[in-house]
Parts: structure tokens; C-alpha cells; sequence
């Protein structure tokens, strides 16, 4: 990053924090840090005059030029689940593309841990950690599926299936592995179990974790009023088990992940539907995976992790096969 694109995103993020911290912030260390294939995320120190030290921060915006997304609504999203008791970083700032960064974003505090999944699933220092953080998941997802949807206006809603239908046919592709996989699903599809607030993407990968176990949950811009099965079945997606043995997040079991979700919230987990939820999480993936890609080759966010992404379909197509039996 040039040294002059750099000022002057600190510049701003100090305009930007000045409500919320005081006056006189100075931003300093401010550095892009490596993943998240649709969002920018930097971490800096900010230090306004009235403080002692400098205190830790990340910034979430979207890349400028990219499409405007919901990221907005993240503000709102994580205001309401810390009140539902769920574990996220604490929320600073948030605004528009007109707010002073050249694209929406959001600002919170700092907390510390890996987020790395293979880390996460090899470090020894986290040994203690897996062997809980299957049934921490399903109490922090029994907590996420508690929250008012009241409290977060705005959440979209719909039927997954089709809107996977509808978006693959947009793309033009062939790819009879998903069109299979639409029609196993369609014929095999389950009434739903209630309609809550959905995570969307609550994964390995997504998880902060020190040595107690998890610490926070990131990445909300896919939210949205759903079954709150589908938290559940994306969690087991074979893709985010990074070639662990282990179905949940490559970390645990499904009976630690369904028995504490089942003793927080109070709702019984059918098998049956749970599967049929990581059927269509593994038909979302690749789909999603067609999208990055073209994003890339369309030319309106050039990256190569995007490409890398998307080189990955004929691993997800096999991945449904399995997972369809």
C-alpha cells in the first residue's frame, strides 16, 4: 500500500472515530491483514488526547468500487447479539460510502486469538480448545437464533433453495453436479423448524479462538431470517473441515454441537434435516465459489485469492456427491 494511500485512510479513520473516542485521535499502525475474499479488513491503534495508550481496532469496509453490500447492517447485527449473549467483538463506529472511507464499513475493538482455521485445528496450544468448541458453537448458535428480529430491522428473508436455483441459472454455467444436487434437494426438502435470525456463515474461519475456546464471532454481512438448521448444517460442511476427520468445523462432533445447542435453546435437532441443510451448504459453497471467480475475471474486484477461490468448484462438485450419497 502506498504510503499516501495509507495517510490518508488514517486521516479519515481519526475524522471517523472522533465521535465515538474523543477528540484528537491519532491512528497509527494501520496494516491490511490477509483474508476475507469480499471484504477489506485492516487493523490499527488509535489513541485519542485523553488517553494514556493506544488501544487496538479493526476496520471492515468494503473494497472501494466494489458493489455496495449490507454491511451496513452489521452495526446492527452485532449490537444485538451481544445483547443476546453471543460473543462478538465490541462495536465502535460504522457508516456509509458518503462517511468519510470511500465505502461502508464498520470499526471494532480489537480481540485477540486465531482465526486461522488450519491453526486452529493443529496448533498445541489450542488442543484444549477443540475439545470443547463444538458444543461452545452450539450454545453461541442457540444464542444467535435468539435474537429479536425485531432488534435487527432490514434482514432479508426468502427460501435458500431457490434463490440457489435462481442464482445459478443467472450465471449461465453448466454444471450438472448442482443441478443435480437442486433436484435431490427439492425432492427431499423438509418443512421448516421456525424462522429466526441466521448467522449465514458461521464457520471455521470465522471463529476467534484462544486456548479457552472461542472468543468471537465474526463475519455477519450474510445474515439474514432463515431455519436456523442452516447455521448448523454450514458449520458441517466438509469445506470447512480442512481435511479434518471431525464433521463439525473439523473440531468436533455433531452429537457435542447438536446436544448443547438442544440443551441452550430448547429446540430438538432432527438428523435428517441437519444433513439435508449441510446438502444444500455444500451446493451453496460452490456456487459461491462460480461467483467469486467471475468477480475476478469480470474485472470488478481483481484478486488472485478470488481466482483461487474459484478453482475450487470441481472440489465442492465431488463434495456434494459424497455428501448426497
Amino acid at each position: 500500500m502506498p504510503r499516501t494511500a495509507g495517510a490518508e485512510l488514517g486521516a479519515a479513520l481519526a475524522r471517523v472515530l472522533e465521535p465515538a473516542l474523543g477528540p484528537e485521535v491519532e491512528v497509527g499502525g494501520l496494516a491490511r491483514v490477509a483474508g476475507g475474499s469480499s471484504r477489506e479488513t485492516w487493523s490499527f491503534t488509535a489513541r485519542p488526547a485523553a488517553a494514556d495508550a493506544p488501544c487496538r481496532y479493526v476496520l471492515r469496509r468494503d473494497p472501494p468500487g466494489a458493489p455496495v453490500s449490507g454491511i451496513r447492517l452489521e452495526a446492527g447485527l452485532l449490537a444485538a447479539a451481544a445483547s443476546a449473549g453471543v460473543p462478538v467483538p465490541g462495536l465502535v463506529a460504522a457508516g456509509d460510502e458518503e462517511d468519510g472511507l470511500g465505502a461502508a464499513f464498520v470499526v471494532m475493538e480489537f480481540v485477540d486469538g486465531e482465526t486461522i482455521p488450519r491453526r486452529i485445528l493443529r496448533d498445541e496450544q489450542l488442543a484444549g480448545a477443540r475439545a470443547v468448541m463444538a458444543a461452545q458453537c452450539g450454545e453461541i448458535l442457540a444464542a444467535v437464533h435468539a435474537i429479536p428480529p425485531v432488534a435487527v430491522p432490514g434482514l432479508a428473508g426468502g427460501d435458500q433453495l431457490e434463490s440457489l436455483r435462481g442464482l445459478l441459472d443467472a450465471l449461465g454455467q453448466p454444471h450438472p453436479t448442482f443441478e443435480l444436487g437442486l433436484r435431490r434437494l427439492a425432492a427431499t426438502r423438509p418443512a421448516r423448524t421456525d424462522e429466526t435470525v441466521v448467522h449465514g456463515d458461521f464457520r471455521n474461519g470465522n471463529l476467534i479462538v484462544g486456548p479457552e475456546g472461542v472468543r468471537a464471532v465474526l463475519d455477519w454481512e450474510l445474515a439474514h431470517l432463515g431455519d436456523p438448521m442452516e447455521d448448523l448444517g454450514w458449520l458441517c460442511v466438509r469445506a470447512w473441515r480442512f481435511g479434518s476427520p471431525l464433521p463439525v468445523g473439523g473440531f468436533g462432533t455433531v452429537d457435542d454441537l447438536v446436544g448443547a445447542y438442544e440443551r441452550t435453546s430448547g429446540r430438538r435437532v432432527d438428523r435428517e434435516v441437519l444433513h439435508w441443510w449441510e446438502v444444500l451448504g455444500t451446493l451453496r459453497w460452490g456456487v459461491i465459489c462460480i461467483v467469486q471467480a467471475m468477480t475476478h475475471m469480470s474485472g470488478v474486484v481483481r484478486s488472485v485469492e478470488l481466482a483461487a477461490i474459484g478453482r475450487r468448484v470441481c472440489e465442492v462438485e465431488w463434495d456434494l456427491l459424497e455428501a448426497m450419497g
